[in-house]
């Protein structure tokens, strides 16, 4: 694990459930971020699965913020080894893992770069988030080449 002292630039890796609002998303992002001792200063970029890539609340967090929001591939975020695999999101998702995975490719690091592991929120509205947090070294993640299968907006 990194201490949390030394970094400067985090990407947040998001699963959630479908039609999660953005006021859950917004406090399972400021629990974990407050859990690891950082702040949204701090935030780079978001990351998911592709599969949310017409989630409402994802693009408007990521529109309100000004976060680059990277979506990958079932087949990509199951190539990545993660502390904590699901079943249930393999069953549902084709991957074990969305949001450490996605974080982890979307920063291009391995995970040993993991700042807080997948932490599990519900919400008010009932919907289930999980958030992970990557240090990245890159400065830019948008600035980084993506595998052609997948997208950024």
């Amino acid at each position: 694990m990194i201490q949390p002292g030394k970094i400067t630039k985090i990407i947040i890796g998001i699963g959630c459930d479908r039609g999660t609002s953005q006021q859950t998303l917004e406090t399972a992002i400021d629990r974990a971020l407050r859990l690891s001792g950082h702040s949204r200063a701090a935030v780079t970029a978001l990351a998911t699965i592709d599969k949310k890539s017409d989630e409402p609340a994802l693009l408007a967090l990521s529109a309100q913020h000004r976060w680059p929001l990277h979506f990958h591939t079932a087949a990509r975020l199951s190539e990545v080894i993660v502390p904590n695999p699901s079943e249930t999101v393999r069953k549902h998702m084709g991957t074990p893992a969305v949001s450490e995975a996605a974080a982890l490719v979307t920063a291009g690091v391995g995970i040993d770069n993991l700042i807080l592991e997948k932490h599990k929120h519900r919400g008010h509205d009932g919907k289930h988030v999980t958030i992970s947090l990557v240090a990245t070294k890159d400065r830019d993640p948008a600035a980084r080449n993506h595998h052609n299968q997948e997208c950024k907006r």
